[in-house]
């Protein structure tokens, strides 16, 4: 089974930029997509359900921003939208989808680029997401968590770790708060398989950073403890250029 994250940065820029076709190609058996900036009714939904996908859309309130989605060729048992919290939930942060031998969300972390008080709102929501998912395991232990994290974990997953030590998403704190939760037994699928450094989710649309490889790993897909015989390799797709994130891949048993 074939799962894959995707920050599309605008689900109907992505469209424009071959989202679609790509996805037909690629054909996982679920997608999570983050940044969806746009509610269900301003695209043509059948271009997915035409590839066999069933979709269910978390917009938020306030149009052309945030949104997670997950489109899955699999019947869910159950689908919930948020966290039951409403700040987070008017942002559409959060979907889960629950099948036969596991649960699948898509999450989209705030950011703190811009300022001050939505560092401390990234903060109160990572406080709040760990509480939850902790409770969540106790009833559903076979767990993904997957999506754009707005934090990278370690030196390895930053171009320049020195240079953006002050930077959020590479804060002390944020990077604290990514060791408790894979320390209370959520395992980094991608480095599970790979050590290997540079290797990169988002790139600045600056500098031409992209090209030159400057970028960050931000997104990820994170598996209860209970998941990892399950695990079958777990990939980043950098050439695949729909937005300033990259889809990530993880193949599990089915």
């Amino acid at each position: 089974m074939k799962l894959i994250s995707y920050n599309v940065n605008g689900i109907r820029a992505a469209i424009n930029k071959g989202f679609v076709e790509w996805l037909k190609t690629e054909n996982p058996d679920v997608i999570g997509i983050q940044e969806l900036k746009a509610h269900i009714n301003q695209i043509d939904p059948s271009v997915f359900t035409d590839l066999g996908y069933e979709l269910h859309w978390f917009p938020a309130v306030k149009k052309g921003y945030s949104g997670v989605a997950i489109f899955t060729k699999i019947k869910p048992k159950s689908i919930k939208l948020g966290m039951g919290l409403e700040k987070y939930d008017d942002e559409g942060r959060l979907i889960q989808v629950d099948f036969d031998n596991f649960s699948f969300l898509s999450a989209y972390f705030p950011s703190g680029t811009t300022g001050d008080i939505r560092q401390d709102f990234k903060y109160e929501f990572l406080d709040d997401i760990y509480g939850y998912m902790q409770d969540l395991r106790r009833n559903h232990p076979n767990l993904i968590l997957s999506g754009d994290y707005n934090i990278c974990h370690k030196a390895i997953d930053i171009h320049n770790p020195v240079a953006n030590k002050n930077s959020s998403g590479f804060l002390p704190d944020e990077r604290a708060w990514m060791d408790k939760f894979t320390e209370s037994g959520f395992i980094d699928t991608f480095r599970y398989f790979n050590e290997n450094p540079h290797q990169y989710t988002w790139w600045s649309y600056r500098a031409n950073a992209r090209a030159k490889n400057l970028g960050w790993r931000i997104d990820y897909h994170m598996a209860t403890q209970e998941m990892q015989n399950k695990l079958k390799s777990a990939v980043i797709l950098p050439d695949i250029i729909h937005s300033d994130h990259c889809p990530i891949s993880l193949e599990i048993e089915g």
